[in-house]
């Protein structure tokens, strides 16, 4: 069978334009990468009911996105921060408070940090501040390191893969039960995992955006072939 991969969206809410009220988006390489690792693609707006979808859905893709509000981590907002429309947090927040732990997930770039700030983790809110440059934006490929002993290395088959950086925020304080998995050279956490849940990973760099590179398949093929693992241990007679 196919697993059915939900894939929540970015939102921006309009409420004083009467003909579209706002509009939802998604990057078509995220819905691509899981459609060509064998899995069915299905959009996730957050006025959903995630009580249902989570009943439905096999594999949770966390995409990209603006930044989280800081008051989430207890923090006040850096100057240079562009906030997300808060409905797409709150209603991942209600997706991840209702699936099963054995879920498959993957976090890619906000998708990363917000499973750190969903397990109580903060974020670095403006990286220049702290590594003093800027290339961490802009699609800059960079070559990653991963922890030999990590689910992410096993994934990938290596202790190595290289991406493109888009983002300005990234990890500070790990979450709970959260494992630092990669680093950047200029200590940037680039990959972090659950470690009491069997497919729960969070990447800082795009790996829809390198498809050619077979590493950066692997990551997809995995996570698909985890999503139909789980989705057919919830089948009649097959728990």
């Amino acid at each position: 069978m196919k697993p059915v991969i939900g894939i929540t969206v970015d939102c921006h809410r309009d409420p004083d334009d009467a003909r579209t009220r706002g509009k939802l988006e998604l990057n078509w390489n995220y819905a691509q990468a899981v459609a060509d690792a064998g899995g069915i693609p299905v959009l996730i707006p957050p006025m959903a009911d995630m009580e249902a979808l989570a009943k439905i859905i096999h594999g949770w893709l966390i995409p990209g996105g603006d930044d989280i509000d800081a008051s989430r981590f207890g923090e006040e907002n850096h100057p240079k921060v562009s906030l997300a429309d808060p409905a797409r947090f709150e209603g991942e927040q209600r997706l991840w408070q209702n699936i099963a732990a054995e879920m498959p997930i993957l976090g890619i770039c906000y998708g990363c940090q917000f499973l750190n700030v969903a397990r109580g983790g903060t974020l670095i809110q403006h990286l220049p501040d702290v590594v003093g440059h800027e290339s961490h934006s802009g699609g800059t490929l960079q070559d990653y390191q991963i922890a030999p002993d990590s689910k992410l290395s096993s994934v990938v088959g290596a202790d190595t893969i290289s991406g493109k950086s888009y983002h300005h925020q990234a990890v500070n304080a790990p979450g709970e039960n959260l494992k630092i998995v990669s680093k950047n050279a200029d200590g940037t956490i680039e990959a972090i995992e659950a470690t009491d849940r069997p497919w729960v990973i969070g990447v800082q760099w795009h790996p829809e955006r390198t498809l050619q590179d077979p590493p950066t398949i692997r990551i997809f093929d995995d996570f698909v072939s985890a999503a139909k693992r789980f989705a057919e241990s919830q089948q009649p007679g097959e728990k």
